[in-house]
């Protein structure tokens, strides 16, 4: 029986990833590694051991080769594919923002909207798609991620659309629940307000308190 990953050390490879796509070092120790992201070295050590033994004891992890393992693992060696639903501000921000980091491993193939002031226009290098052709364009493209930047109405029946298409991983900026009863559709879900009222207690956690 093939272990279960915990979700959250999914998460934590990209951190790592990042921090080796731009280091110049040729091995690297599990704590100047922790140093850096931010994560312990037993957290790190225990994360990559899911995968198999990368590195020596005493001797660390060989950098080259250890992004090369964190690449394939999260299925970047081969080029991740996505679309963006949705051209307002937000969308277009993120369009934007990938393409100038100019990730080789991750693309924005397509972006769709229902705007007609909008369809036919150009978002660094790619067009504003109707969304009546959102199938065609997974097919296409051969689009395996979907960015959702539409509103709470419509997020639903798209993210059903797009997951009949053959799309299995979702990062939804909609604030409300999509895909809920799809057992082989990963959504990563982002409320900013939620993460903002959250953050809210920080800043009053660090307020000075009046002396009574």
């Amino acid at each position: 029986m093939q272990q279960r990953i915990p979700d959250a050390t999914i998460r934590r490879l990209p951190a790592y990833l990042r921090w080796l796509s731009t280091c110049n070092l040729e091995r690297v120790t599990s704590g100047i590694l922790g140093q850096a992201t931010g994560f312990s070295s037993e957290q790190i050590r225990k994360d990559l051991a899911y995968f198999g033994a990368f590195g020596t004891r005493g001797v660390g992890y060989d950098v080259k080769a250890l992004r090369q393992e964190i690449l394939r693992i999260l299925q970047l060696d081969r080029g991740v594919r996505a679309v963006v639903v949705g051209a307002g501000h937000l969308g277009t921000a993120l369009v934007r923002y990938v393409g100038q980091s100019r990730q080789r491993d991750l693309e924005i193939v397509a972006v769709v909207d229902n705007d007609s002031d909008i369809i036919g226009t150009t978002i660094g290098h790619v067009s504003v798609e109707p969304i009546e052709k959102l199938e065609q364009l997974v097919e296409e493209y051969d689009i395996g991620m979907a960015v959702l930047t539409l509103p709470a109405s419509a997020a639903v029946e798209i993210a059903e659309r797009l997951a009949n298409a053959g799309v299995h991983a979702f990062l939804n900026f909609a604030p409300v629940p999509v895909c809920t009863k799809r057992f082989d559709v990963f959504v990563q879900q982002i409320d900013l307000t939620l993460e903002m009222q959250a953050l809210s207690y920080f800043v009053q956690a660090r307020q000075p308190h009046p002396i009574p």
